[in-house]
């Protein structure tokens, strides 16, 4: 975790004189600051991300057998492609199966990261860090996607270590299928599973912890979920069904009190399968005929979660296409966007379907859903499935995002209900000012805050004669904070009527009040 204790302005100095002599890095910087104001207009708030499957290797890293530089390199190039794309934020996942891309004393190592179960990387290194550090350079959040039930992926080939939890409480764990789950109906393994979560959010630095939609597994035709033994013990008077809801929505709260009480402004959000219920299972379901659904078949009751606040954001998974028979886009949209109870509604977005039928043949069919949902109210984003898709710019859409659909940065959107104060504005310490590069450089302090500060933004704006007047003020560029503080260069001050602003960005999203610079 970053510490947040602020760096003296004596080191910032001694930098300015090491770049008085590194004209490169001048050169670069005040590049990056006199370039187009245009280009850093007003910017959407909005939520822009993309998930990274570890599981099975499909998105990161691409084998499991790589070196750890190549880990390093495969991820900063994940990370820099989506960065040009326009992204915000990657949902990473870091448990896929009761295991680690970091270091645990509850889980061993991922097979899928070194290929064997308890394996460390070779060289040595924390994955996690390293995720969470190249992620923040860029400024973009980082959300620690686990799955919360599963423990074995394939019962026939996967890799279990010796130390793995299904070997030291075997008693916890059911075949199901191919696969191995928890039982959730289990109360040590509900402590357990909020035992990780604790440690991950005490350990590192995430912007949230992100669930998908396996809860209970989808059901496989003609075959029970084998819990009778664990509901007779722990039943208590209720109907099955009900039972398995209670199990899930007591694991929630038990992760949402964790996560709040850990760190108050790391989120928790959930991504489920697109379809709550049908409206001939529940008249406040949607006008669908799925198949399966949240409600009754993974037990996860997601509009509860949102009414009681126990979660911060939903996510569901809208992979479907405009006018699907069964399951049209349009009308899950709608729904969603109706049933967030004043939390966060971003909207999963299927780019890997690019090709595989007509719909998704049609160039239109990606944009038209980001149309869609931004017209769509109490939407505040999306989410793209998945990382590995951007890899061959589907249809175009990598260009359409870059040229049409992302071309301003974005904000991601604060939640107020997230009971964290407004940071300070930042305070400017002018570090140099020198004819040389025709720059001034500033330290920028983001002060003393609850929660650390991520980002600063730099304004523009034109004074009119009468004093500033920042109302139609654009964003010029967008600095990383390192600890709190970051370095700003400047052209040279008072040349014309442009002014300069700056303001803090928290780990909530909260904005502080801007700071003129010069005044």
């Amino acid at each position: 975790m970053q510490n947040n204790k602020p760096r003296s302005s004596k080191r910032y100095k001694n930098q300015y004189s090491d770049m008085k002599n590194n004209k490169t890095v001048l050169t670069i910087l005040t590049i990056l600051l006199l370039g187009s104001t245009e280009l850093f207009s007003q910017a959407a708030k909005e939520f822009r991300a993309v998930w990274v499957a570890t599981v099975d290797n499909i998105d990161w890293p691409s084998k499991n057998n790589l070196s750890s530089d190549s880990q390093k390199m495969e991820f900063i190039k994940l990370l820099d492609l989506h960065q040009k794309n326009g992204i915000n934020a990657v949902i990473a996942q870091i448990r896929p199966a009761a295991d680690a891309f970091y270091p645990s004393s509850y889980e061993p190592w991922s097979e899928w990261l070194t290929g064997q179960q308890g394996r460390p990387p070779q060289p040595y290194y924390d994955p996690l860090q390293f995720m969470i550090e190249e992620t923040h350079r860029r400024g973009m959040e980082f959300h620690a996607w686990c799955n919360p039930y599963r423990a074995v992926f394939n019962l026939n080939r996967s890799s279990i270590a010796p130390t793995h939890v299904t070997k030291i409480h075997p008693e916890w764990f059911l075949n199901y299928g191919d696969k191995k789950y928890f039982d959730p109906g289990n109360k040590e393994v509900q402590q357990f599973v909020t035992n990780v979560i604790r440690d991950v959010v005490s350990r590192y630095d995430v912007d949230a912890i992100h669930f998908d939609d396996y809860f209970y597994p989808y059901k496989i035709a003609g075959k029970e979920f084998p819990d009778a033994a664990s509901f007779k013990l722990y039943g208590n008077g209720l109907d099955l069904e009900s039972w398995r809801r209670s199990n899930v929505d007591s694991i929630i709260l038990s992760l949402s009190n964790t996560i709040k009480q850990v760190k108050p402004y790391c989120r928790f959000g959930i991504s489920p399968f697109g379809v709550w219920r049908n409206k001939s299972q529940d008249p406040e379901g949607s006008a669908t005929e799925a198949g399966q659904t949240n409600y009754d078949d993974l037990y996860a009751d997601i509009l509860l979660w949102l009414k009681n606040g126990w979660i911060d954001y939903v996510a569901p998974q809208i992979y479907w296409e405009f006018g699907h028979p069964k399951a049209a886009y349009e009308v899950i949209l709608d729904w969603w966007s109706k049933h967030s109870y004043g939390k966060h509604c971003y909207i999963g977005l299927g780019i890997y379907r690019a090709g595989t039928n007509v719909a998704w043949k049609d160039k239109t069919q990606l944009p038209r859903q980001i149309e869609a949902l931004r017209n769509t109210p109490n939407v505040q984003g999306m989410i793209f499935f998945s990382s590995k898709s951007f890899n061959s710019n589907p249809n175009g859409w990598n260009d359409s995002l870059k040229t049409r659909y992302f071309v301003e940065p974005a904000l991601i959107p604060p939640m107020e209900w997230i009971t964290v104060a407004k940071p300070e504005k930042p305070k400017l310490l002018l570090v140099s000012s020198s004819s040389y590069g025709n720059a001034s450089v500033f330290l920028v302090d983001g002060g003393s805050n609850k929660a650390p500060i991520r980002k600063f933004i730099v304004y523009t704006y034109q004074e009119n004669g009468t004093g500033p007047s920042i109302t139609d003020k654009k964003i010029k560029q967008i600095l990383i904070a390192d600890n709190n503080q970051a370095q700003l260069v400047l052209p040279q001050l008072g040349k014309d009527n442009t002014r300069f602003a700056i303001s803090s960005i928290d780990a909530n999203n909260n904005e502080s009040e801007v700071q003129l610079v010069g005044q």
